[in-house]
C-alpha cells in the first residue's frame, strides 16, 4: 500500500524521469537546469516547452506558479516540431500569472525641469508605452489627454497648424493621428521631418482601406518632446537615450515600478493545413505590455473599410482543436487574439479582453483562399475575367471555430476600425454568449459574405460607434465577387446571373437572441451587398435595423424598441423578407424602388405608420395596438398574454440569457443601458421640394448620411434634376451638393439663399457615388 500510494504522488508531482515526465512546473524563481518537478521547477516556458514537444503521443501540462514572467522573444510553437498529443499551459492552482510582453527598467531619476524628471536607459531601448507601477502613462501629445472627450480622449484642429509645427525643435518619430474625413476609423502617420514652414513630411495614412484626407478636426499628435506639458506625460529621447517623465501626484519615482514593451506579440502557433499543431490550450493566463501595432496595420481585408495587422498578444495559424480559456488580456497594444489562415475548431473561450489598442478576437483568413479577390472598394473583376467557381480557392481561412462566453470592452483604445469580433474570410464561426462594450466603431463586424454559415446568438453589444460614424453595434458588407460600386453595371449583372450572388456567401449567417444598442448608428447594420442572412429573435434597443443592397435576407421576429427597419436602396429581386417583427416607428426606407420578396405580417404601433408601409404596396397583414411590455423598465419585452402583437404571429424568446454567463465575468460586465419607451407617433421627414424644375431634399439623418456615403449629415439630396438648370449643370439623381461657391450647403434653405443671392455661375462642390465632383450651375 504504501509503495502504491508513492507512486501516485511521484506521478502527481511529475518528478518521475524521462518519457514518463508529462507535467512540468516554472517559477519565476526556478531553474532551467531543474528536472521540472514542482519542487524543482524550471524557469522559463521556453525550457518547459523543449521538455513537452517532444512526449511523442503523450498528454503534456505546463504548470506556472505565481509571478509576472518577462519575455525577451516571442514564444513559438512550430507545428513541424511538435510530437505530443495534446499540451495545456496554465496558471497552477488558480494562482496569477502574468505574461509581459515587456521588460523592467531600473531608473536613476533626476530632476530636469518644471516638475519633469529624467532619466537614463539602457542602449538600444526603444519603447512606446511606459508603465509606472502597473499604469499605463500618456505620451507627450497635444492637445492633452482627456477622458472624458469622446474622439482619441482629445483632439484639436490646430494639432499639426504650421504654427505649432515651427515650436518643435525635432519631430522626427512624432506621430499624427486622425479619423477618417467620413469618420470611417482612423488613419496615423509617423513625421519624418519639418520644414521651415511648418509643413510635416509624413509616413502612413494606410490602416483604412477607405482613402481619404484627415479629418479637420479629430486629429491629435504624440511623441513630441515640446508637447510634454501635464502630469503623467512622458517622453524618450532615443538618439540620447534619456526618459523624460512628468510624474503624476503622489508617486515615489525613487521606488516606482517601471516597465516597457518589448514585444507585440507573445505566443505564436504556427503549423498548416497539412501539418498543424494540434489541441493546445492556454488557460488562466494574463497577457499585458505588448507593444502597439498600428503603424503595421497595412494588409487590406478584400473590399471592406479595413486594413490590418496579422498579429496579436496571441496569434495562431494552422491550427486544429486548439484553446485559450479563462485568460486576461490587459491593455495590449494591438489584437489581443488573432487567427489568421487555416484554422479549424479552435475556441476562445472565458476571456477578459480589456482597453486593447486595437481588436479583441480576430478569425481573419487569407485572401489566395479567395476567387477573383478585388482589394479596393471601387475595385472588381469583370463578368468575363471572373473565375465563377463556388466556394473558396483554399483552406487558408478559420472555419468551425467559436468565441464563447467573452466579455470584451473598451478596445480600439489606439486604433478606430477596431472591434469586438472580427470575422473575414471564414466560414461557420459561432460567437455566442458574449458582452461586448464601448468601442470606437462595431461591436462585431463581418467583413464580407466569404464564406458565410457563421452564427451569432446570445451576445450583448452595446455602446458601440462612439467614435466614429455610420455603423452599427453590428456591422458587416458583403463586398462578394457579383458586387460593384456602379449600380447599373451591378444591376444588370445579377438580373442576367443571378447565380453569381452566392458564389462567396454560400452558407446562411444566423444572428438570434441578442441584444444591440447602439446610440451612433444602427442596431443591426448589414451595409454594401451583405446576402445570405437570418435574422430573428433579437432585441433591438436603440438604432432599428438596416438593410442596404444585398440578397436573401429573413427577417423574423425580432423587436425594434423606439426605432424602425431602414431598408435602402434594394435590388428588384433581392429575395428579402421581413416579418412577425415589432417595430416603433415608421419604416424608414431610403431609395427603394423596389419592394422584396415578402414585406408584411408585422406590429406596428400607429395607423399612420401603418397606412406609410401600405402605400408602398407592403403589410397588407400587418396590424397596430399598444405594446404591454411585461417589465420594460428591466429590459423584459416579452409580451404578456393576450397582447395584440401576438396576432401576427410573434413569438416571446428569453430575455436573460444575453452576454457572458459565467459567473468570474458576469460579476465583472455591465449590461446594455435600458432605454425608457418614446412616444410611437412617426417622425415627419424631410420633405422633397421642387427647385429649378428639379425635385431635391435636405440630407435628413444618418440613414441618407450612410445611403450617400457622406462625412457628416448635411446636404442636398438631387432626387431628380428634371430637364431645367439642375441636369444642365451636369447634376444626376442621387448626387449630394456640400458646397456652393466656397460655402457649406446645409440644406435646401442654404441652396435657395445662394440661388437668389443674384450669382450668374455656383461652383458646385458634389458627392456622387461617395466620391466628390466639380460641377458649374449657370443660372
Amino acid at each position: 500500500m504504501l509503495r502504491l500510494l508513492l507512486l501516485l504522488l511521484i506521478v502527481f508531482t511529475g518528478t518521475v524521469t524521462g518519457d514518463a515526465q508529462t507535467a512540468f512546473y516554472i517559477d519565476a524563481n526556478g531553474s532551467d537546469s531543474n528536472p521540472g518537478t514542482l519542487s524543482k521547477p524550471l524557469l522559463t516556458l521556453e525550457r518547459a516547452l523543449q521538455k513537452a514537444q517532444v512526449l511523442k503521443g503523450k498528454d503534456a501540462t505546463i504548470y506556472l506558479r505565481k509571478g509576472t514572467y518577462y519575455f525577451s522573444q516571442t514564444v513559438q510553437l512550430a507545428g513541424i516540431k511538435l510530437l505530443f498529443r495534446s499540451l495545456t499551459i496554465r496558471n497552477y492552482n488558480n494562482e496569477k500569472v502574468v505574461f509581459s510582453a515587456g521588460r523592467k527598467l531600473s531608473l536613476q531619476w533626476k530632476p530636469y525641469k518644471n516638475g519633469i524628471y529624467v532619466a537614463k536607459v539602457p542602449a538600444g531601448t526603444v519603447f512606446e508605452r511606459l508603465y509606472i507601477n502597473g499604469q499605463l502613462q500618456v505620451l507627450a501629445r497635444y492637445p492633452d489627454y482627456d477622458s472624458t472627450a469622446k474622439v482619441f480622449n482629445g483632439t484639436a484642429a490646430d494639432a499639426i497648424a504650421p504654427e505649432r509645427v515651427k515650436k518643435w525643435k525635432n519631430p522626427e518619430g512624432g506621430y499624427v493621428h486622425a479619423l477618417h474625413a467620413a469618420e470611417w476609423g482612423s488613419f496615423h502617420y509617423k513625421i519624418i521631418s519639418a520644414n521651415a514652414k511648418g509643413n510635416l513630411k509624413l509616413e502612413g495614412g494606410w490602416q483604412n482601406n477607405r482613402p481619404s484626407p484627415l479629418h479637420k478636426r479629430e486629429r491629435f499628435v504624440e511623441n513630441i518632446f515640446e508637447e510634454l506639458d501635464a502630469p503623467g506625460e512622458w517622453f524618450l529621447d532615443e538618439k540620447a537615450q534619456l526618459l523624460y517623465y512628468f510624474p503624476r501626484p503622489g508617486i515615489n519615482l525613487s521606488k516606482a515600478l517601471a516597465e516597457v514593451p518589448v514585444l507585440r506579440q507573445t505566443i505564436r502557433l504556427l503549423g498548416s493545413s497539412t501539418n498543424p499543431v494540434r489541441n493546445v490550450e492556454i488557460s488562466g493566463i494574463e497577457f499585458a505590455h505588448n507593444e502597439r501595432s498600428f503603424m503595421e496595420t497595412k494588409e487590406p481585408l478584400l473590399r471592406s473599410d479595413w486594413t490590418i495587422y496579422r498579429g496579436a498578444a496571441v496569434y495562431l495559424e494552422g491550427t486544429e482543436d486548439c484553446r485559450i480559456s479563462n485568460c486576461t488580456f490587459n491593455g495590449i497594444g494591438g489584437n489581443a487574439i488573432m487567427m489568421s489562415g487555416y484554422n479549424k475548431r479552435d475556441t476562445v473561450q472565458n476571456c477578459l479582453v480589456q482597453y486593447a489598442g486595437a481588436s479583441g478576437i480576430c478569425f481573419v483568413g487569407n485572401a489566395d483562399a479567395v476567387r477573383s479577390p478585388s482589394f479596393s472598394y471601387g475595385k472588381y473583376v469583370p463578368y468575363a475575367a471572373m473565375d465563377k467557381t463556388p466556394g473558396p480557392k483554399s483552406a487558408a481561412y478559420p472555419q468551425y471555430c467559436v468565441a464563447d462566453n467573452n466579455l470584451v470592452h473598451d478596445i480600439g483604445q489606439i486604433e478606430k476600425q477596431a472591434t469586438g469580433v472580427e470575422i473575414e474570410i471564414a466560414s461557420h464561426i459561432t460567437v455566442s454568449h458574449n458582452s461586448i462594450y464601448n468601442t470606437p466603431r462595431a461591436g462585431i463586424n463581418i467583413g464580407d459574405g466569404c464564406f458565410g454559415g457563421h452564427l451569432l446568438e446570445y451576445n450583448d453589444v452595446f455602446n458601440t460607434v462612439l467614435e466614429t460614424g455610420d455603423h452599427g453595434a453590428f456591422n458587416s458588407w458583403g463586398r462578394d465577387r457579383y458586387w460593384a460600386t456602379d449600380r447599373k453595371y451591378m444591376d444588370s449583372l445579377v438580373a442576367l446571373h443571378s447565380e453569381l450572388i452566392l458564389l462567396d456567401a454560400q452558407q446562411t449567417t444566423i444572428i438570434r437572441n441578442n441584444r444591440f444598442r447602439c446610440d451612433h448608428g444602427w442596431d443591426i447594420d448589414l451595409d454594401d451587398g451583405s446576402s445570405n442572412y437570418r435574422i430573428y429573435n433579437n432585441l433591438c434597443l436603440n438604432g432599428g435595423l438596416k438593410l442596404r443592397e444585398g440578397f436573401y435576407r429573413m427577417v423574423e421576429n425580432n423587436i425594434m424598441i423606439n426605432n424602425s427597419f431602414h431598408p435602402h436602396v434594394w435590388f428588384q429581386n433581392s429575395g428579402d423578407i421581413f416579418r412577425h417583427n415589432i417595430i416603433m416607428k415608421a419604416y424608414a426606407p431610403i431609395a427603394v424602388k423596389y419592394w422584396g420578396k415578402q414585406i408584411d405580417s408585422n406590429f406596428f404601433m400607429t395607423e399612420k405608420s401603418l397606412d406609410a408601409a401600405r402605400a408602398d404596396q407592403t403589410d397588407a397583414h400587418s396590424s397596430t395596438g399598444p405594446l404591454v411590455f411585461k417589465d420594460a423598465a428591466k429590459g423584459d419585452f416579452s409580451l404578456l398574454p393576450g397582447a395584440a402583437a401576438f396576432s401576427i404571429g410573434f413569438e416571446n424568446f428569453p430575455m436573460d440569457q444575453f452576454g457572458v454567463q459565467t459567473s468570474r465575468l458576469k460579476q465583472l460586465a455591465k449590461r446594455a443601458p435600458i432605454p425608457p419607451l418614446l412616444d410611437a407617433a412617426a417622425s415627419d421627414k424631410e420633405p422633397i421640394t421642387d427647385l429649378l424644375k428639379g425635385k431635391v431634399k435636405s440630407v435628413d439623418g444618418l440613414g441618407d448620411r450612410s445611403t450617400y456615403g457622406l462625412p457628416d449629415e448635411t446636404g442636398v439630396i438631387i432626387i431628380t434634376p428634371g430637364t431645367g438648370i439642375l441636369a444642365t449643370a451636369g447634376l444626376r439623381e442621387g448626387d449630394v451638393i456640400r458646397s456652393a461657391n466656397g460655402k457649406p450647403i446645409r440644406n435646401v434653405k442654404d441652396l435657395k439663399t445662394m440661388i437668389n443671392g443674384g450669382e450668374k455661375q455656383i461652383k458646385l462642390e458634389v458627392i456622387r457615388n461617395q466620391q466628390s465632383q466639380t460641377l458649374l450651375m449657370v443660372l
